[in-house]
């Protein structure tokens, strides 16, 4: 699917917000963020408790969707789009000292601050790389789960996201994510915005379009749920909501192993 807006002008944008999301985490942006968040969208306490409270008041997350994921003791889980590192290390906990969990971001400050984080935290089995979801620098078959939080949505590549995700995953390889979706499909003028991409509104696929972007490499997705507790909080994001039905979602799918 092509799109006509300028994709070095949405790095720069989406790099920019999120670069001042690491740094000044109790600015107001389109979106909430924190621990309050994490716990409305179904974050168990016992696994925030756990956790870095640096990485936690980034947090950006759109959805909750570990239980999609059926981590597992030794499992190896690549983290789309890290940010913070919330994900990242709630996945560290449940995939125990024999797993291990890699987290791959654009940008530089989030990194810093998860990395910061986690060595803090002494979470060794936890790591962030510098990278993009487009082209992930992992070989095939590298890991058991790949996770993402509402990050998808900002890439002009889907389909070759998923790509990747299938090529890095193991053949019975689980995906778990949570991303904003339209329920109907939006304008040129909307696709073609760069602020409206940067703030998950224009870079929002319709559903069944979303849907059929995963399952085209070979991945089946298994579960979807909506997540109603996630609400933007700008009134231009609030507009295309009630007007488009942009929402978010978790998805649980498998690697079609057929």
């Amino acid at each position: 699917m092509a799109y006509k807006l300028d994709k070095q002008e949405l790095e720069e944008k989406v790099t920019t917000l999120y670069r001042e999301v690491a740094t000044e985490p109790d600015e107001e942006y389109h979106f909430e963020m924190g621990r309050p968040l994490a716990e409305r969208l179904g974050y168990p306490t016992a696994d925030l408790d756990r956790i870095p409270e640096r990485a936690l008041a980034s947090f950006a997350g759109v959805g909750y969707h570990m239980d999609m994921a059926e981590l597992r003791p030794g499992d190896s889980v690549l983290d789309l789009g890290s940010g913070s590192g919330t994900d990242a290390f709630v996945a560290a906990l449940h995939v125990g000292d024999e797993g291990r969990v890699v987290g791959i971001d654009m940008t530089d400050k989030q990194l810093e601050g998860a990395r910061a984080a986690r060595d803090a935290a002494g979470m060794d089995t936890v790591s962030f790389e510098r990278g993009y979801i487009e082209e992930l620098p992992f070989s095939a078959d590298s890991f058991d789960v790949v996770l993402s939080n509402g990050v998808i949505n900002l890439s002009a590549k889907k389909e070759q996201v998923f790509e990747e995700v299938e090529r890095v995953l193991t053949p019975d390889g689980r995906l778990a994510l949570s991303d904003i979706v339209s329920q109907e499909h939006m304008p040129e003028r909307i696709k073609n915005d760069v602020d409206l991409w940067a703030s998950c509104i224009g870079g929002a696929m319709q559903l069944d379009d979303y849907t059929d972007v995963i399952e085209q490499p070979g991945i089946d997705v298994v579960v979807m749920r909506a997540n109603p507790q996630y609400e933007f909080t700008s009134e231009r994001a609030q507009g295309a909501c009630q007007r488009y039905g942009v929402r978010s979602i978790s998805i649980g799918a498998r690697v079609n192993s057929d």
